[in-house]
């Protein structure tokens, strides 16, 4: 019999890596998705025959009683939030909501439907926010420097409390910025991947951008995905950093890109502060040395290939 996962956030970037991951290692993948008058699913649309979706919703626990009812998975990978930095500052409450509360709803109803299911939450590096020390583990501690990063705070420690309490196999993966084609266009990396082609293309004739300073350690989505299914196979329940160990400012992101398309960026970069952030977090970078000694897991994808991937892959969608 395969194995049954479910996926809250199977439409977004990471949950179509992992549903393909998945699929290839012969499970039964369902994706949890909210009631919506339009399905979006298009980073799904090319599995969408091999998948089973269900409805649920993070602000409903009723919904999410009835979804693991329904589908009896063996794993629960939840990936579902408001995930975006900048929307948090301007929808702080529903961030609250959905990325903070909505892991505890999730939890409630693992604990009284399914409590012998191995669940993974998605914690994130934006809890370290203003961090305490270069690199950041797994006992760094926490200092969120946004709606987004306070929301994911609580998150991960209700998920650590519910396995302390209740034994729960629930782990968390704390995962640095991990980008691909799939990224939204919203997110820095994409927007610079997607106006670099362009302007390459001729198509627009510069890029606004907030603080060119600012560095994090950015990987690719579709090694991240392989971390969080390894920690669900662990003998023992724990947390993991997944992170690249290596720390790029978004300048840098910029002169790559540019550069592989044969453009000098200073030509067509302007600094714009309508997209810096009302609290900046200035330096971000894993120490994922746990992950390579108990999980096994390294990065595959390197930073400047990652750039170069995702600026083929917008310049593909023109042609």
């Amino acid at each position: 019999m395969p194995r049954r996962a479910l996926i809250t956030g199977i439409t977004g970037q990471d949950g179509s890596y992992l549903a393909e991951f998945l699929l290839a290692k012969r499970y039964e993948v369902f994706g949890m998705v909210r009631r919506s008058s339009s399905e979006k699913v298009d980073r799904i649309q090319h599995i969408r025959d091999r998948i089973t979706l269900v409805q649920g919703d993070l602000h409903d626990q009723s919904s999410l009683i009835s979804c693991l009812k329904s589908v009896r998975p063996e794993e629960i990978y939840n990936l579902a939030s408001q995930s975006f930095v900048p929307t948090s500052w301007n929808q702080p409450i529903l961030t609250g909501d959905i990325t903070g509360l909505g892991v505890t709803r999730m939890l409630e109803a693992v604990r009284s439907v399914a409590p012998q299911a191995r669940f993974y939450q998605a914690s994130s590096s934006e809890m370290f926010g203003q961090v305490r020390a270069m690199p950041q583990n797994e006992t760094t501690p926490f200092y969120p420097r946004s709606p987004y990063g306070v929301a994911k705070t609580y998150g991960h420690f209700i998920t650590v409390n519910y396995r302390e309490s209740y034994r729960l196999f629930a782990c968390s993966g704390i995962l640095f910025n991990h980008e691909s084609p799939r990224r939204g266009l919203e997110f820095v990396t994409r927007k610079v991947s997607y106006e670099v082609a362009r302007v390459k293309l001729g198509l627009t004739k510069e890029l606004r951008l907030g603080n060119l300073e600012a560095k994090r350690d950015w990987g690719y989505a579709g090694d991240y995905v392989k971390a969080m299914w390894m920690m669900l196979q662990q003998p023992r329940p724990s947390d993991y950093v997944v992170a690249t160990g290596e720390s790029h400012s978004v300048k840098e992101l910029v002169q790559i890109a540019f550069a592989h398309v044969g453009l000098d960026w200073q030509r067509f970069v302007k600094v714009d502060r309508q997209f810096t952030r009302p609290a900046e977090v200035d330096m971000l970078v894993g120490d994922a040395s746990k992950a390579r000694r108990e999980l096994g897991w390294s990065p595959t994808v390197r930073f400047p290939e990652l750039v170069k991937m995702m600026v083929e892959a917008d310049l593909a969608l023109f042609h």
